[in-house]
């Protein structure tokens, strides 16, 4: 009965948003029901809004959001990201792979932050070609493809960690599902746009190289302190916000002036929103129930951990259905790297869908979409990139 309750949730959420309601409404909707149908007690209530509000791992989602808006201001002011493509446009003189690289580039940063970003990019790149629904899509879609594969998020070195994969084997095989995300992306939206970027060929792409690092020193900043020396994303964003002040000889009015418009009130407030859902979510019990009910399907199980892993990362996000799933689906099959690769792939494919997906939400608001266009737009490149996975974990399961 509570799988059922949950659904009810979710089909709240979805009608709310299919009205054209804005996202906090629906959310507030599920919020309610949640309540309501699993009998949360107000103390459980306000201590689980309150895990949101001092925890850290949620609040450094909050904070690292206004941090990262806060330092777009200041790149904004100085024009680093406009100057970053024209060196792009020098570099390869194509529209399409400026804005693919630009959008993996950000993807590095393990931030739901780098979001605004990259639909900053992809924003100027395609003004005139996409529509907002399929700029927020292309924004959402080609930012997360390093999420899929590198070690440098939680739900890949958890994965890793709980299945015993080797690293080396596990990137080996995920070249075809990243590939496959690629050309998937790039099948649905990027090929709308032209390739010529409407500037003259560079005249030195080695100067064009060096002048992008130019305009991008405060994001590889960010990266090599996450990357090398296992900053905090907070940290490292804060420490860039500092070196640019200094570098850019930001004044005091200006600085006051970012300071509040950098505060993006329906962003964060969404964001705060939806990690309140998860936590209400968390306390139900749900998760713990999926697996008996998947179990009982009548299909192969590598079909019935592909659906409680699409299912969990739906309801509860990536980390808490690795978390949940893989211990049992490692122990049910002899897996290995296939297993491995097959199930990240179905966690990734769900996670571009969740409403629990806080990027998502980033994404629809800086575009001003509904959450629900940019669900609908992406859930049939999804499911085609789950077929296509199932279809590579066979191949992977005989040939390796």
């Amino acid at each position: 009965m509570q799988i059922a309750y949950l659904g009810m949730v979710f089909l709240i959420i979805i009608g709310v948003l299919s009205l054209g309601r804005p996202l906090y409404q629906a959310i507030l909707g599920g919020l309610a029901a949640t309540v309501f149908l699993f009998k949360i007690p107000p103390a459980e209530i306000a201590r689980r809004i309150s895990m949101v509000i001092a925890g850290w791992p949620s609040l450094s989602v909050l904070l690292s959001l206004y941090m990262i808006t806060f330092l777009q201001k200041i790149l904004e002011s100085r024009s680093q990201v406009k100057l970053a493509q024209k060196d792009l446009n020098g570099i390869f003189h194509n529209r399409r792979v400026n804005l693919v690289g630009a959008c993996l580039f950000i993807g590095l940063l393990p931030s739901a932050a780098s979001m605004i970003l990259c639909s900053e990019i992809v924003k100027d790149s395609t003004e005139g070609y996409l529509k907002p629904q399929e700029q927020a899509f292309v924004a959402s879609w080609f930012r997360h493809i390093p999420e899929s594969s590198l070690p440098t998020y939680t739900s890949v070195l958890l994965m890793l960690n709980l299945a015993g994969v080797e690293i080396s084997r596990f990137l080996a095989g995920m070249v075809v599902p990243v590939l496959a995300l690629a050309i998937l992306g790039y099948a649905a939206c990027l090929r709308k746009i032209p390739s010529d970027p409407g500037t003259p060929k560079s005249r030195s792409r080695l100067q064009d190289m060096v002048s992008l690092l130019g305009h991008l020193w405060s994001l590889l900043l960010i990266l090599v302190l996450i990357l090398v020396f296992g900053c905090q994303v907070v940290t490292s964003v804060l420490a860039s916000i500092v070196l640019s002040v200094l570098v850019y000889r930001v004044g005091i009015k200006e600085l006051k002036a970012m300071f509040f418009s950098a505060f993006e009130k329906k962003m964060l407030g969404n964001t705060f929103l939806v990690l309140v859902l998860k936590e209400f979510i968390a306390y139900t019990g749900v998760l713990e129930l999926l697996p008996g009910a998947m179990g009982a399907l009548p299909l192969p199980a590598y079909l019935v951990f592909a659906l409680l892993f699409f299912v969990a990362t739906m309801v509860s996000g990536s980390t808490g259905a690795i978390a949940m799933g893989t211990p049992l689906a490692f122990a049910a099959i002899p897996g290995g790297v296939p297993l491995m690769v097959y199930l990240m792939c179905i966690v990734h494919g769900a996670s571009q869908v969740s409403p629990t997906h806080v990027c998502l939400a980033v994404a629809s608001d800086y575009f001003h979409v509904a959450l629900g266009d940019l669900v609908k737009k992406t859930l049939p490149v999804t499911l085609l990139f789950c077929v296509l996975m199932t279809v590579y974990y066979q191949v992977l399961t005989a040939f390796g």
